[in-house]
């Protein structure tokens, strides 16, 4: 195609031209020389562009399509721009040509105004305009339910473009997208012709929905029929090996980068390098990512935080919280990466004060930040905050209460004593997935709430929803805490007959703890020695405690004996056994226990709380007299106790 030229004379000669923004990029086939145009093309501020338009109204350009539409074209897709006067525009021009109406849709997409710009290409269509194939990619990019996109794609048909590799290559991503990648295939595999965007879409498609081996086998294809991928589908092919955590596979295709010696610019790169690194902190080669990380020309927030979320996946919190004081740039997802590393390493206080901190620093809390929050809240039992987060953030409207937050404040409210609070949420809860309800029934389980727990759980089935082993364990669990034999058995059977949910570990530790607890100590054994797998520290200690509790001596000495060989520093075991020896009058055996506890080294963890108070927090030891307020608090605490006794009186 030759260049166009647009030369309307106007004199017009004191606009200066720089270089060519983002906005006009695409603009590469017409050839400008008109002044007023030249200006326009370098435009960066809409005071400049209202200028520029007065100038056009002036000399009669304003009344030319082509003028109008890069005037429109600034207005909706510069980030300087303004939609809704580009819409004003758009909207008193006498039969705008199918580029404008591209343009305002684009405008609207960029916007995130994905209804607008539907009804923009729904208008399109009434009116008859003359679509183009970048009509039907934008159009189904405003498409946020599969129903609408689906009637776009019957359009496509209709009106001949089922052929053109664009608009197939738009359906591959719109199908991907939402999920239905039987779909995306079957538009795939129909295309008469296919490019690398054809093969990076539907690969995608497939990593987003958790697909990997898919992905993989694609992307293997892919390479079979000769099409060379380009970095969009690296990263996505980094992706997937993340999603199957294996290192080999990722290594590999690290290696066929290095040596296709894929052409990168500045941008680019820096992506594809942050996948790389990523796809070897998510398959745990920490020491390759942090080379890589060193060895990188440019990092930004992604690079880094990726790495803190590796330390602190791998339990090395002193690195990750080294890593996140040298970052020169923080977003809220590097904070929640860092207080989600200490609420999953069971360090709430940190993660509690490492919230207060972002707090302070002005950052807004997105829905991962608080269920990270949350978590350490259930952690430390910190009610207070947790319900104040639940004021502050939720009722306040300023965060929506998804299905995953809302689990969250049930499993906080649940673990934090308030299992009232937690019934009342779930109940409000519009949208319950399989999470919510275990939550509920473990809830109910640990408050002792056993038949609460079963009730729920039949009310679940009968709502469809198919249980998992979580469920189970809760289920067992309020059996155990509830005395509930034959229901306990009938559950722990139904598992494997009815699901195909072969018991684990936790399940054999509830049914072993409910016959312990009624004190069916022989069949406890037996259940031990019938189990396919090793006994953990969990069935042995529900042994012990079932022989503390009915004076089985024998039974006991074995299951301390099997606990000191799992875990020979844990104290509990040592005061478990010598209580139980006490019982029986075994005091040889109990100085035995004692020998056997400084033989090894250990001692008692001695009994602490703590408290959180205006966001700090405050730890007590049995007896403890180091904080600086322990006099008052004693005082406070002995007539707490005179009262109770009054009370008693």
């Amino acid at each position: 195609m030759k260049p166009l030229h647009f030369n309307a004379s106007c004199g017009i000669h004191f606009f200066s031209t720089l270089s060519k923004p983002i906005w006009n990029s695409s603009l590469t086939t017409i050839h400008i020389t008109n002044p007023i145009l030249l200006a326009l093309e370098s435009c960066n501020s809409m005071p400049l562009l209202k200028q520029i338009q007065a100038q056009m109204t002036r000399t009669g350009l304003i009344f030319h399509v082509f003028p109008v539409s890069r005037i429109i074209t600034f207005c909706a897709l510069s980030d300087t721009g303004d939609l809704p006067y580009a819409q004003r525009i758009f909207t008193h021009f006498p039969n705008p040509n199918v580029y404008m109406w591209n343009v305002m849709i684009r405008g609207y997409l960029k916007s995130h105004l994905y209804s607008k710009g539907l009804c923009l290409f729904r208008l399109m269509v009434r009116k008859c305009v003359e679509l183009d194939r970048r009509s039907f990619v934008f159009g189904l990019k405003a498409c946020e339910g599969l129903q609408v996109g689906e009637s776009v794609h019957s359009l496509v048909w209709k009106v001949g473009f089922c052929c053109d590799l664009i608009v197939r290559n738009g359906l591959v991503h719109f199908y991907g997208e939402r999920g239905r990648l039987g779909c995306a295939r079957q538009v795939f595999d129909e295309s008469c012709e296919r490019d690398v965007v054809s093969w990076t879409s539907l690969i995608n498609g497939y990593v987003k929905q958790g697909m990997a081996d898919e992905a993989w086998r694609v992307f293997e294809l892919m390479i079979e029929s000769a099409v060379e991928p380009n970095e969009i589908t690296m990263i996505a092919v980094f992706s997937a090996c993340s999603q199957k955590g294996d290192l080999e596979l990722g290594k590999s295709v690290h290696n066929y980068v290095k040596r296709t010696n894929m052409k990168m610019n500045m941008n680019t790169s820096l992506n594809l390098m942050n996948s790389v690194l990523d796809m070897y902190v998510k398959c745990g080669s920490l020491v390759t990512a942090r080379e890589i990380f060193e060895n990188m020309r440019n990092r930004d927030v992604f690079s880094w935080t990726s790495m803190i979320n590796g330390y602190a996946k791998n339990g090395d919190l002193i690195m990750a919280k080294k890593m996140f004081d040298e970052m020169p740039d923080r977003n809220i997802v590097s904070w929640n990466a860092m207080i989600a590393g200490y609420s999953q390493n069971n360090k709430p206080k940190e993660a509690l004060e490492l919230f207060y901190e972002m707090e302070n620093a002005g950052l807004v809390p997105i829905e991962s930040t608080l269920v990270c929050v949350l978590s350490a809240c259930a952690q430390s039992g910190c009610l207070d905050l947790g319900q104040w987060l639940y004021f502050n953030y939720v009722k306040q409207k300023s965060i929506h209460l998804s299905v995953t937050l809302g689990n969250a404040f049930i499993d906080m409210y649940a673990k934090s004593g308030n299992i009232d609070a937690a019934v009342e949420l779930f109940t409000e809860m519009q949208d319950k997935d399989l999470v919510s309800w275990n939550s509920m029934i473990v809830a109910f389980a640990s408050h002792g709430h056993a038949l609460k727990a079963l009730k729920l759980f039949e009310q679940m089935r009968e709502m469809g929803h198919e249980p998992d082993e979580i469920t189970f364990v809760g289920v067992l669990s309020a059996c155990s805490h509830g005395g509930l034999l034959t229901q306990g058995r009938s559950y722990f059977k139904e598992m494997e007959t009815n699901y195909g949910l072969k018991p684990t570990v936790e399940h054999y530790a509830c049914m072993i703890d409910l016959l312990g607890r009624i004190g069916l100590l022989d069949e406890a054994y037996e259940l031990i020695i019938k189990m396919p797998i090793e006994p953990d520290k969990a069935v042995w200690g529900a042994v012990l405690n079932a022989c503390r509790m009915h004076n089985n001596l024998d039974l006991g000495k074995l299951a301390t004996e099997k606990l000191l060989k799992l875990d020979p520093n844990d104290s509990g075991i040592y005061v478990l056994m010598e209580s139980l020896c006490a019982t029986r009058c075994k005091w040889d055996d109990v100085k035995h226990v004692r020998s056997m506890m400084r033989g090894n080294g250990v001692k008692k963890t001695p009994g602490r709380s703590s408290i959180e108070v205006e966001g700090e927090f405050h730890e007590f030891l049995v007896a403890d007299k180091s904080h600086p307020e322990s006099d008052n608090i004693y005082k406070m605490l002995g007539e707490i106790v005179l009262l109770s006794r009054l009370e008693d009186v």
